[in-house]
């Protein structure tokens, strides 16, 4: 078979690479990919952009693709999947209704609320005055939250008052009339990603992201500075209780809402100190860099369980397989981010990772005359499967050292709250 992958990024070049360890996949068509999935075998660039559907659906028939897997959210919430699905095109991704759920935060916890989910509670404000004048009231720390789109970046945790108006007025000028004010939560922050058919639901196993740019998570928040996976936090009993407090009530809310979500669920989700699972946020899509850990350690056939929850028969596949062992994903990014940065930087070294076990995933990048150059914020995932985590940790910073573009930056603390 052929799949389409719609996307730019490192989370698009695991899909890419997992796909094609499959037995059934021969080729994978990514639009528009990244230098990554343009150097790798049996793999193939389109210049489409994420939002080009007419031309991604002709792109389908030309290339007789069987299947089309959506990887960020923001085609999936202009509504590519319904645009596909009309012309019955096999599609994996919530419908634009169902992509809600990430693009804006406000009618997530209008979810949340309806299915009982454990959540940080939360007022949702339609002027800046008055989101100001409650956060004179309430006091710090709290969290401010864009209500739509950001990049991973609309959330702002702020230690003081007076942060928490700033983000305020600065979050304000960049969404769409809503902010969301929420109460600060305490614990160990993971990723559950799940993938559902609409009527099944099943679990990845957990990853956890380090959102902030400053090691010792401090500064700003990024789309994710790196992750590591599994989670071992994340008990069998704990992964239970998510199962069954957060995934399936969600899932049932969400068809309540008579929206069929055939998909990734993501679940960000903070543990208490008392172990107990608060979702923070949803996402409609893989999270990345969560992908690049937890797809390399994925043992069944990727393209076997995304067509299941196309088909809608997740329920008769087998539990999933998983490799044995720890992966761990450095981001390396361009300086700057996640403020203004520079692109055009010439990548070297690549080639030269030698280490066995490491996959550099490629995401802020382009071929530019032959020649890899920096195209992004986030430049490259350095990912690395390792026995156990403290050999995949110390593999992942040893193939760091090997590679170099001008500015680079990475946090060396990634796995820091590893228990």
């Amino acid at each position: 078979m052929k799949v389409l992958v719609v996307g730019n990024g490192g989370r698009e070049h695991a899909l890419a690479w997992t796909l094609l360890q499959s037995p059934n996949v021969e080729q994978v068509i990514c639009t528009p990919g990244n230098g990554g999935t343009a150097s790798m075998n049996n793999c193939q660039n389109l210049p489409l952009a994420v939002d080009d559907f007419a031309g991604i659906a002709q792109a389908v028939l030309k290339n007789q693709i069987s299947l089309v897997v959506i990887g960020p959210e923001v085609p999936l919430s202009l509504g590519i999947v319904d645009y596909l699905r009309q012309r019955n095109i096999a599609v994996f991704g919530p419908t634009k209704s169902g992509a809600r759920i990430e693009s804006s935060k406000s009618w997530a916890k209008e979810i949340m609320s309806q299915a009982n989910v454990p959540t940080a509670a939360s007022k949702t404000f339609t002027d800046a005055v008055t989101a100001q004048e409650y956060l004179q009231r309430v006091g710090a720390p709290i969290v401010v939250k864009a209500d739509g789109l950001a990049a991973g970046k609309g959330v702002v945790v702020a230690e003081t008052i007076e942060e928490a108006i700033a983000a305020v007025d600065e979050l304000w000028s960049q969404d769409s009339g809503k902010l969301v004010i929420e109460e600060f939560l305490s614990g160990a922050e993971i990723s559950v990603l799940a993938l559902t058919d609409g009527k099944t639901i099943r679990s990845l196993i957990p990853a956890q992201d380090h959102k902030r740019i400053g090691e010792g998570d401090t500064g700003k928040n990024t789309g994710g500075m790196g992750a590591y996976s599994p989670v071992p936090l994340v008990t069998a009993e704990l992964m239970a209780r998510i199962e069954q407090e957060v995934l399936q009530p969600t899932l049932e809310a969400l068809n309540q809402q008579n929206i069929d979500y055939r998909g990734v669920l993501y679940a960000g989700l903070m543990i208490t100190p008392l172990g107990d699972p608060k979702v923070i946020e949803f996402n409609c899509r893989f999270g990345d860099p969560e992908a690049q850990v937890v797809l390399p350690l994925l043992d069944t056939p990727l393209d076997e369980i995304l067509l299941a929850c196309v088909e809608q028969r997740l329920e008769q596949l087998p539990p999933f397989n998983w490799k044995a062992g720890s992966a761990v994903c450095v981001v390396a990014a361009a300086g700057g981010y996640p403020d203004a940065y520079e692109t055009g930087k010439a990548i070297a070294g690549i080639s030269e990772v030698n280490q066995e076990g490491v996959i550099i995933f490629q995401a802020g990048t382009k071929l530019q005359q032959d020649r890899l150059v920096t195209d992004g914020g986030r430049v490259l995932g350095i990912t690395a499967i390792g026995d156990d985590f403290a050999q995949a940790v110390a593999i992942a910073y040893d193939a760091v050292k090997s590679v170099q573009f001008e500015g680079m930056y990475y946090r060396r603390d990634i796995g820091h709250k590893y228990r």
